[in-house]
C-alpha cells in the first residue's frame, strides 16, 4: 500500500474515532451549543430601577368601599408536602411556612384543589382565561428551541428502562408563537374594565409575540422573567444544587440566564436574588396603587428548578444533611418570607380587610429534583396527572368576607380563579364562549350548596385523566394503560379498581371522550413522549416492575 493509501485509512480511522466520540459526548456538545445561542440571543444589561405607576381611586372612595383588590400568588412546581400548614412541610416539618399557612387559617382551604395540567404553561393558561386550555389548543408547555430535543438526545441512564419517545417535525411552530392566542379575554382584562390598575411580576409563559404578552393582554405594567437563574452561578451569595441525573436540570443551567424586563424593554439583571427581588417589587407596587383598585398577578418562578438558594438562607439550615434538601428549603424559606412581606404591606396600607388574596401552585412537585417526599402523601410527580401531579395547595382569604379557618372539600380547578376573582371584582363574565370556572365565593360563604363541578379532566397527549363524582380514571398510551379509583376511599391512588368495577370504568371513559369532543386540536406538535415512574423519583433505579406513565409534550 502506497503512502497515500496508508494516509487514507488513518484519516479515516480518526474520523470515525472522533464520531464515536462525538456521538457519546453528543448531549455536551449540544449544551454547549445551547449555551452560546443563549449568550447571542439574551443580551442582558445591568440593573435597572423601576417605577410603579401610582394614582387614585376615581371615585374617591374609601378603602372600605372601593371594590377588593386582588392578589393571586403563584408558586411553581411547589409539592403538596413543601408547606407545614396541613401537617407536612420540607425535611420532616423542620422549615415552616407560616406565611402561607396564614393564608389558609385566615381564610379558606380548598382540600382538593386541582391545577389545571401537571406543567406549568397550561396552568396558567387556564387560570388567565378561565377555560380548559385544551379549548384553544393550549395543550403542551412551550419550550425552547432544541429542549425536547436535547432531552431525548440524552443518554439514557442504566437505571432507567423505558425510553423516551420523540416525533419528527415537532418543531415546526416557532417557540415565541406558542402561547394564549389573544381571543381569549384574560382575567386582567376583565378586571381592567371594571377600573382595576393590573400588574404582573414574574413568569408568564403563554406567549409573548403577536399580541400575547402580558401588556397585550390587559396588564398595565409588566415585570417579566425574561430568563430562570435565581442569581449568577458564580455569585458570592449563591447556593446552587445541579441533578447531574436530570436532562432537563442539564438544559437549564446551560440555557438560562439571570434577566427580566420592565414594561417590555430590554433584559437587565436583577439588583438580589429573583424571589426576593419579585417580592421587593410587589411590595412597591402595593405601596404605590393603594389608594386605588388594583389586580397584581405575582406569579413566583420557586422553587422551580434551577435549585439556588440564598448563602443566608441555606446556612440558616444547618440541620439539614442534604444538600439538594437544604437549597430547596432555602428556596421554600424565601418564598414563604415573601409572601409574609406581601401580606404585611397589606397591613401597613390598611388594605388587608379588603383585598382577596388567591394562593396555589400551577403543578404538583417535581419527580426530577429527587427529593421523594415533596408531594406526600400523594402519588405521581409533575408531568402526571396522578394527584402528586395536579393536586395542589388552594388558598383564599379575604377578612371582609370569608371566615377565618373555613374548610372546604369539593374539588375545584385552576380555571375557577377566574371566575372568582371576576366575580369579586364585580365584571361580568364572558358570554359569548364556554367558561369553564365557577365563582368559588358562594360555595365558601354557605349560599350555594352541593360541589362547584362534578366532573374534571386533563390531557396532554399520551396521559389524560378524568374525575366524575369522586371517582379518578387516569390513562397512558403507551404503555397502554388504565387506572380506576375511589378517591373518597382512597386518595392516594393506591388501589386501582379498573378490573373490578368496569362498569365505573366505561363510564369515566365515556365521560372522557365526550370532554374531548369539544376540545380543539393541539396548536402546536408534542416533541417528545417522556416516560414517569410514578413511585420514584428520578434519581432512583427503575425495576422491570414499577408503574409508569407517558407524559407528552
Amino acid at each position: 500500500m502506497n503512502r497515500a493509501g496508508k494516509w487514507t485509512i488513518r484519516i479515516a480511522i480518526a474520523l470515525a474515532v472522533v464520531g464515536v466520540v462525538g456521538y457519546i459526548n453528543r448531549e455536551a456538545i449540544a449544551l454547549k451549543v445551547v449555551s452560546a445561542y443563549m449568550d447571542t440571543r439574551l443580551k442582558v444589561g445591568p440593573f435597572e430601577e423601576i417605577a410603579w405607576a401610582t394614582g387614585a381611586d376615581p371615585q374617591g372612595r374609601a378603602p372600605a368601599d372601593r371594590p377588593p383588590n386582588i392578589i393571586l400568588i403563584l408558586a411553581d412546581d411547589l409539592g403538596w408536602n413543601d408547606l407545614t400548614y396541613a401537617g407536612g412541610g420540607v425535611a420532616g416539618g423542620s422549615v415552616p411556612t407560616p406565611n402561607i399557612d396564614s393564608i389558609a387559617a385566615e381564610g379558606v382551604t380548598f382540600t382538593n384543589g386541582y391545577a389545571a395540567n401537571g406543567t406549568c404553561a397550561p396552568s396558567r393558561a387556564a387560570i388567565m382565561s378561565g377555560r380548559y386550555g385544551t379549548r384553544f389548543g393550549f395543550e403542551f408547555t412551550p419550550t425552547p428551541p432544541g429542549m425536547m430535543r436535547l432531552a431525548a438526545l440524552a443518554p439514557t441512564p442504566a437505571n432507567r428502562l423505558r425510553e423516551i419517545i420523540s416525533y419528527p417535525g415537532a418543531e415546526s411552530v416557532d417557540f415565541a408563537d406558542m402561547g394564549m392566542p389573544t381571543s381569549e379575554i384574560t382575567i386582567a382584562e376583565l378586571l381592567a374594565g371594571q377600573g382595576y390598575h393590573t400588574a404582573h411580576i414574574g413568569k408568564w409563559h403563554i406567549g409573548t409575540t403577536n399580541g400575547m404578552a402580558p401588556l397585550d393582554q390587559g396588564f398595565d405594567e409588566s415585570l417579566l422573567m425574561e430568563s430562570g437563574l435565581y442569581l449568577p452561578v458564580n455569585d458570592p451569595d449563591v447556593v446552587n444544587s445541579r441533578q447531574d441525573f436530570d436532562p432537563i436540570d442539564r438544559f437549564l443551567w446551560a440555557a438560562m440566564r439571570f434577566a427580566s424586563s420592565w414594561n417590555g424593554g430590554e433584559p437587565f439583571s436583577p439588583d438580589r436574588y429573583l424571589t426576593d427581588y419579585y417580592t421587593e417589587q410587589a411590595v412597591r407596587m402595593i405601596d404605590a396603587n393603594k389608594d386605588r383598585p388594583f389586580f397584581l398577578y405575582l406569579a413566583h418562578w420557586a422553587p422551580h428548578t434551577p435549585l439556588q438558594a440564598t448563602r443566608e438562607d441555606y446556612e440558616a439550615l444547618s440541620h439539614i444533611d442534604d444538600h439538594r434538601e437544604r437549597v430547596y428549603a432555602a428556596m421554600i424559606r424565601s418564598l414563604d418570607r415573601g409572601v409574609g412581606q406581601v401580606l404585611e404591606a397589606l397591613k401597613r396600607n390598611d388594605l388587608e380587610d379588603n383585598t382577596l388574596v388567591l394562593f396555589t401552585s400551577d403543578n404538583g412537585g417535581a419527580g426530577y429534583i429527587g427529593l421523594p417526599e415533596v408531594n406526600k402523601p400523594f402519588r405521581g410527580w409533575k408531568m402526571t396527572s396522578f394527584e402528586g401531579g395536579i393536586h395542589v395547595p388552594f388558598f383564599a382569604k379575604w377578612p371582609a368576607r370569608i371566615v377565618p379557618g373555613t374548610v372546604n372539600h369539593s374539588p375545584v380547578h385552576h380555571f375557577d380563579l377566574y371566575a372568582t376573582a371576576a366575580a369579586a371584582g364585580g365584571a361580568p363574565l364572558p358570554t359569548d364562549r364556554v367558561v369553564d370556572g365557577i365563582d368559588l365565593l358562594p360555595y365558601v360563604l354557605g349560599v350555594t350548596e352541593g360541589a362547584p363541578h362534578q366532573a374534571l379532566f386533563w390531557r396532554s397527549g399520551a396521559s389524560q385523566s378524568a374525575l366524575v363524582d369522586g371517582w379518578k380514571l387516569n390513562v397512558s398510551e403507551p404503555p397502554g394503560r388504565a387506572w380506576l379509583f375511589n378517591l373518597s376511599q382512597d386518595p392516594n391512588e393506591q388501589n386501582d379498581l379498573s378490573a373490578e368495577r368496569p362498569d365505573k370504568l366505561a363510564a369515566l371513559q365515556a365521560a372522557l371522550a365526550a370532554h374531548n369532543a369539544e376540545q380543539a386540536p393541539p396548536a402546536w406538535p408534542r416533541a417528545v413522549s417522556v416516560p414517569i415512574n410514578l413511585d420514584k423519583d428520578l434519581s432512583l433505579p427503575d425495576a422491570p416492575d414499577d408503574e409508569y406513565i407517558y407524559w407528552s409534550n
